[in-house]
């Protein structure tokens, strides 16, 4: 559009659109939410660091009220809100979400509980150690400038960045279509990595760790992410690390005993975590916990009382993992800024070697800088020296000719900068101008000039250069200094058993479950219920009732041959008529339960198919993890699964539909996790009925549907191999033609 003539340019929406938006996506990954690879800072964070450092906020000077710190960046270098500059400020100081403070403050900076920090004009700051680690240099030529906003200033493109600050202190940034997510290491042990990398550059991430083993938080804790999972993560620049409160029993009198957490997870409100174990405890899902106290002072200490002395302490903390903050999953997303500019996922070698890169550029720059010094005042020295020697008549050019710079460079041959200072020097330097002075410097800085150019040269002087100030940056910052030493360690999670685990997080109580004929499942609280009592829907009646606890796990056995497990206490309640079963699990309306029983561990299962095939199963390979069950039986056709019972006993008495009988030993049936089985018993017409298990010692026994129990004694008449045909069942037998009335 130009406006001075009026012309107004037609464009499409859907263009206009996308080019605004590429426009504002842009800047937002590369100004405000990626850090650069090489000093690991966002630029608010860089434009912080560098008017402190204009205003010779050095760790040795006096404090300045973060009020005028927050004023300079924001008129002359970030033109946002000071209230946003004001917090970054306050983060940078803050040793809980900083592993190496890079702001020294003074006053209230809020605290771990999720205060926040006092007003900008009450508070101060000044830069610290490792702050001027990241800005040494960069009066040396070190790193680019560009113009601020304003163009009245310049500032940093980068900092020098005398330690891997990107790493050290980690990263978190969402913009748009990307975001990073960094967490923070031990410097110590990056520099040291850093070393071997550059003795070895082709090291691998594998060798690496064994220096960089994983995060190293601010508020410590434990990490419990397995070696592999951690090395893939730093091989890939993706992945995450679960992060656990490190906590210890403290016995009390009488066999009580307490847990006490003496470090929370990286980035977790003190105060929000203690909110919402109360809100647990108030709820009931955690019924193991019976109270929680805060005894922070300036250590943390978190009192976790169980309700009861009984409970496994390691169960105790396993259900507060599981259901709080006491562990976290810190991700990583090493996505950042290359050098130039472009945004990317590396992978731990190539951060570092990022960082390396970006160090022997610093050293080359750095040098060619002094080079440059060391020529003009070499060319200075030149013209002092002749100037010592051709005194007399230097002085008398100055008083008496008109334009004494020309007539000195045509009398002595002499540069333009070898005239101007002479002509600057003063009166009172002339009795420096000694020629064994000058001749002395001379010569050192011919010296330094040989040994800087022969540094430009040679790769490995360069290096070995780069390791000497790796050296000395570790001495700052290594683990002899204060807040140098590793914080977070690492453990294995020690494996619980989950059952025992979801279990202990249950309230146990009495149950009745309920399932009616048509699939409504429900569960009545207490046992002991009248089955007269309850209510059903119009032609529909109790199909099962299973007297259970609410930590209990029911089995339910499908005329599909699937197993499927419901947890009790996750079961609808007993008002109403329940919900559908099969809401709960995945089984197709053709197929219908044929058992209902309660998970005993241990305790092993006859299945069985119409067909007569079958075998024993262990309960334990019966457990389905998913709503889609778990196939046990393999039925096909017109074949369904009929039969699941509990095994009791040594022999087993099979019938069919034709009402013939068949007992032989229990060893002869495979026992199997998963298939057809073996065939039980033969039919020349129909399938099978029913089985029961039974003791030879204690006869067979069945029920009639009365109720009523009988025992044949002379069940040995019935005795055969598995597989035959048997006998008419005897006289007696009921009608049904089953052991048992089916439930």
């Amino acid at each position: 559009m130009n406006a001075a003539e009026g012309l107004i340019l037609e464009e499409p929406i859907d263009d206009a659109l996308s080019s605004r938006y590429l426009a504002y996506s842009l800047s937002t990954i590369t100004q405000r939410a990626l850090p650069d690879v090489r000093d690991g800072l966002k630029p608010v964070h860089r434009r912080i660091l560098y008017a402190m450092r204009e205003l010779k906020l050095d760790p040795e000077s006096g404090f300045k009220k973060c009020a005028r710190v927050v004023g300079d960046v924001i008129g002359r270098f970030h033109p946002h809100g000071d209230q946003a500059v004001y917090d970054a400020l306050v983060r940078l100081a803050q040793d809980f979400a900083q592993r190496y403070r890079l702001v020294d403050g003074q006053g209230n900076f809020g605290n771990v509980d999720g205060d926040s920090a006092a007003a900008m004009r009450y508070t101060e700051s000044r830069l610290t150690i490792a702050a001027r680690l990241l800005l040494e240099g960069i009066n040396e030529d070190t790193v680019d400038f560009r113009a601020t906003y304003s163009g009245e200033d310049d500032e940093p493109v980068v900092l020098p960045a005398g330690f891997p600050n990107l790493l050290a202190n980690g990263s978190n940034g969402i913009a748009v279509g990307m975001a990073t997510s960094i967490p923070p290491h031990n410097a110590a042990e990056l520099l040291d990595a850093a070393a071997h990398l550059v003795k070895h550059p082709g090291a691998s991430i594998d060798t690496l760790m064994k220096f960089v083993p994983g995060p190293d938080f601010p508020t410590g804790g434990v990490i419990v992410e397995p070696e592999e999972s951690r090395a893939e993560a730093y091989r890939t620049g993706r992945g995450g690390f679960r992060l656990r409160s490190r906590w210890e029993r403290e016995d009390l009198p009488r066999g009580q005993w307490q847990i006490v957490v003496t470090e929370i997870p990286y980035q977790v409100q003190k105060a929000k975590l203690i909110e919402k174990l109360a809100m647990l405890i108030e709820t009931k899902k955690l019924p193991l916990l019976g109270d929680v106290r805060d005894e922070s002072a300036e250590d943390i200490r978190l009192i976790l009382e169980p309700r009861s002395r009984t409970v496994d302490p390691d169960i105790f903390m396993e259900s507060l993992f599981a259901l709080s903050d006491l562990e976290v999953r810190i991700s990583l997303n090493l996505n950042v800024l290359a050098a130039d500019g472009t945004p990317g996922v590396l992978s731990l070698r190539e951060t570092l070697q990022a960082w390396l890169d970006h160090r022997r550029e610093v050293l080359q720059r750095r040098t060619r800088a002094r080079l440059g010094k060391i020529a003009t005042r070499l060319e200075v020295l030149s013209g002092y020296i002749i100037a010592f020697l051709n005194l007399d008549e230097v002085i008398r050019i100055i008083r008496e000719e008109d334009h004494p710079k020309a007539e000195l460079i045509r009398a002595f041959s002499l540069t333009e900068t070898q005239a101007e200072a002479i002509l600057n020097m003063r009166l009172r330097s002339l009795r420096k101008l000694e020629e064994m002075e000058l001749r002395r410097e001379d010569e050192a800085l011919q010296g330094e000039q040989a040994t800087l150019k022969t540094l430009l040269a040679d790769d490995q002087a360069q290096w070995k250069a780069i390791l000497g100030e790796i050296k000395e940056a570790k001495t700052l910052l290594g683990p002899k200094t204060e807040g140098g030493a590793r914080r977070s360690s690492f453990a294995e999670a020690v494996p619980q058993d989950r059952s025992a685990v979801l279990e202990a997080m249950v309230i146990k109580e009495p149950l009745t479950i309920v399932l009616s004929e048509k699939g409504w499942i429900r569960a009545l609280k207490g046992h002991g219920t009248d089955i007269a009592d309850i209510r059903f829907k119009e032609d529909d009646k109790a199909a099962f009732v299973v007297p259970v606890q609410s930590t209990d796990k029911l089995v339910l056995f499908a005329t599909n041959g699937k197993a499927y497990t419901l947890p009790c206490d996750k079961l609808p309640g007993g008002r109403g008529h329940g919900d559908p079963i099969r809401l709960l699990i995945d089984m197709d309306e053709s197929h219908a339960p044929i058992a209902l029983l309660v998970h005993e561990p241990g305790a092993k299962l006859l299945v069985a198919a119409t067909t007569g095939h079958g075998f024993i199963v262990p309960e334990e390979a019966v457990i389905a993890l998913t709503k889609g069950g778990k196939q046990v039986l393999n039925v096909s056709g017109a074949a369904e699964a009929v039969l699941c019972k509990r095994i009791a006993g040594d022999h087993i008495a099979v019938i069919g539909e034709n009402r013939k009988m068949l007992c032989y030993p229990l060893a002869e049936i495979n026992e199997m996790n998963r298939g057809k089985g073996v065939k039980l018993q033969s039919y020349k017409d129909g399938g099978l009925a029913d089985a029961i298990t039974f003791n030879a010692e204690d006869g067979l026994v069945w029920t009639d549907p009365g109720g009523r129990s009988f025992v044949c004694k002379d069940w040995r008449q019935w005795l055969g191999k598995r597989a035959q045909a048997g006998r008419m069942a005897p006289r007696g037998f009921p009608r049904s033609g089953l052991f048992s009335p089916r439930k």
